[in-house]
Formats: structure tokens, sequence, C-alpha cells
């Protein structure tokens, strides 16, 4: 075919029309049901459960989990839309929603037939929590380190040890936890789902955190907690490679939540320099105003677009997928730091005060630099990838 024949260019970053909609459904849930509370849930450290319930009730419980049971089927690339427009509402509340769904996520792609029908309608419905235990007290990014035990028994395994800094610990009903089974380091952690009740389970005080205060994060401590044969998920051995696809997608999940608070700064810097004046003129007017926003907004469309090519990959197993979740997580999480921060700035002393919200944002996306492997560790996967090439 020659170029001549090409009838003329078609946009790789055209959503379709149902995707649209699930975009504009998600950011008018977060605009009525997460917005308006905000500031009141993060002050309060309230976990809006019933908040969670509804979004359960749109599908946003098991975004790309199977229909079959109970999930909404959707793909990675949709689930960034999702988690984008659910975090302009509320980044945190949005964040743990995110997690929840890597857990349901994780147990559809490698549960058996009767874990997925066991778990996942409660879970997709948001009718039950999740929580994802893999960090520890003394392994944090070196995550293959992790010393929870789970001693073989008659009829199944004894959890042993403490996971730290678990979104949702305490309040949720499903723990899918990582322990080791076997030889030191990755070759010998297993996964497990382990019941809110179990005997033996118990958890830390809610922790004193910088942001994310509308969500608890404790420690989750077993002490000899029976855990049937039938609640491994998957294969002895294989739960760190378990983790680190969960990991993947959550990198993706998380990045597009920075990406929506960072825009919901942006669109209040927009609003604030529209309406306020100084020396005589509206700030719109300042250049150097001008090209903040400019850039502000260069910067979230530049790490969208990367946020949207590694979901795609994702989708489409790409082997260059993990690389490139790695760049998406980094870029997205750094640059709506740096844009929610900028934007406080534009606001001044309003921008410091609680009402505005722009406090919250910014103290909300801190933690997205650290977590689902600290920005550090993205720019080590990718170094590796390119090393190995």
């Amino acid at each position: 075919m020659s170029v001549a024949a090409v009838a003329g260019p078609v946009s790789p970053f055209e959503l379709t029309e149902d995707q649209r909609a699930i975009q504009q459904t998600a950011r008018e849930f977060a605009a009525e049901q997460l917005a308006p509370h905000a500031i009141e849930w993060d002050q309060a450290k309230h976990f809006p459960v019933e908040a969670l319930r509804a979004a359960g009730q749109l599908g946003i419980g098991g975004v790309y989990v199977d229909e079959s049971v109970g999930g909404s089927g959707l793909s990675r690339f949709e689930s960034v839309l999702i988690f984008e427009a659910l975090a302009t509402g509320d980044p945190s509340i949005a964040a743990y929603i995110s997690i929840h769904n890597m857990c349901a996520g994780m147990i559809d792609r490698f549960g058996t037939a009767e874990q997925r029908a066991r778990w996942l309608p409660r879970l997709c419905s948001m009718e039950q929590l999740a929580s994802y235990c893999l960090t520890e007290p003394g392994a944090g990014s070196d995550a293959a380190a992790l010393q929870t035990r789970a001693v073989r028994d008659d009829d199944g395994y004894l959890l042993t040890g403490v996971k730290q800094f678990i979104s949702g610990g305490g309040s949720s009903d499903v723990y899918v936890v990582m322990a080791r089974t076997g030889e030191p380091g990755a070759k010998g952690i297993s996964t497990f789902i382990v019941e809110g009740d179990a005997e033996g389970l118990s958890f830390g005080a809610n922790e004193k955190k910088m942001g994310w205060n509308a969500q608890p994060t404790r420690q989750v401590i077993f002490d000899g907690v029976r855990v049937p044969a039938d609640q491994r998920l998957g294969e002895e051995g294989i739960g760190f490679r378990i983790a680190m696809t969960g990991l993947d997608g959550g990198r993706l999940s998380i990045a597009a939540c920075s990406l929506g608070g960072a825009q919901a700064a942006l669109d209040k810097s927009l609003a604030y320099v529209r309406e306020r004046s100084a020396f005589g003129a509206k700030l719109s007017e300042f250049q150097v105003l001008q090209f903040k926003l400019a850039d502000m907004a260069t910067d979230l469309e530049a790490a969208r677009l990367l946020l949207w090519r590694a979901a795609w990959a994702l989708d489409v197993k790409d082997p260059g997928a993990t690389r490139l979740c790695a760049m998406a997580k980094r870029l997205a999480t750094d640059a709506g730091f740096a844009v929610a921060n900028e934007a406080l700035q534009i606001h001044g002393g309003y921008g410091y005060l609680a009402e505005y919200g722009l406090e919250k944002i910014v103290r909300d996306l801190r933690v997205h630099q650290i977590l689902e492997g600290t920005n550090e560790i993205m720019r080590l996967i990718i170094s590796r990838g390119l090393l190995a090439a």
C-alpha cells in the first residue's frame, strides 16, 4: 500500500463511545458521592464504607474481573480511565478502591473456579472489602525478603508474622497475603486468601499519617492463623510472581489516581485565577501564572499518554509491559504531586487552608511516590529492562 492510498490518520488516542460513557459515569460518581465529603472524611479519619458499597453497585468493585463472577470485565486501559475519574473527587478513596480491585483481579486470574465463585461476587459488589498484604516492617522495597511464614499443617497452613502499612487493615473482610512456604528469596513465597474473622488475626492501631486519612492503615498480625489448603492462591512458590503481577496493574491504578487528584487541583487553579484580582488585574492576565498553568497541563497530558500506553501494553501482554508500567507510575506520581503542589502555591495562603481542599490533595498524592514500589524502585526496574535489552 502506498502512502497516498491511506485515507487519513486514525487517532490511537480517541476513546470509544463506551469508554467515554464509563469515564463519565465514574466522574459523576466522584462529583456526587466523593467530592462533597472528602474534606470531612479526611478530618474525621472516616472510612466511607457506604460510599464504597455504592461504587460496587456501579460495577467499580471488580473493574477487570470477569463478568461470570460479578465483575465488569473491562480492560486495564478502561480501568485507568475509571480510577483517574474517581480521584478527581477523593484520591484517598479512589486509591483504596484501586487496591481492592487489585486483590479481586489477582483472585480472578490465579484462583480456582471454586475460589472465584466463593469470593469474587461479594468483592465485586463491594459487599466485602479486600486488602493486599505484602509489605512488612523489615521488608518494604526488598519485598522478596519477607518473613511471614506459612507452615504446613494437617489440612492447611499456619500463618505467623506481621504485615505493615496495610490499606483497609482492620476494616477489610478479605486479605490477600504473601507468606514464606519455602526457601529464602522470591521462589519460597506463596499467596493465601485469609478471611478477616480468622482466629489469631489481629490488627495494630490506625496509623497517624500525612494523608490518605479517609482509609485506615494498620499492621495486620498473624499469630498462628489457620488457613485451609483450599485458600492458597495458585501453587506453592509462585506467590511472589502473583504479587508482582498484581503490582503491574496496581502501579497503573495509582498513577491514574495521581493524575485525577492533580487534575482536580489544576481545575481549582483555573477557576481561582479567573476570579481573583491583584494589582488591578485578574490573576489570569499575569503571564507568569499563564506559563505555570501551561506547564501543569502539559505535564499531566504527557503522563496521561504514557499511562494509556502502559495500560494498553498490559492488556495485550506486551513483553515490555512491566517496564512501561514502572515508567508510567514514576512519571505520573511525580508529575501529579508537582502539579498539586504548584496549585497550592498559586492559591497562596488560601491553598494552605483545609477548606479549599488543595492541601489535602497535596498530602494524599505525596504517598503515591512511595507505595506500589517507590519511584526509586521504578527507576531500578526501568534501568534493568533497558540494560537487559
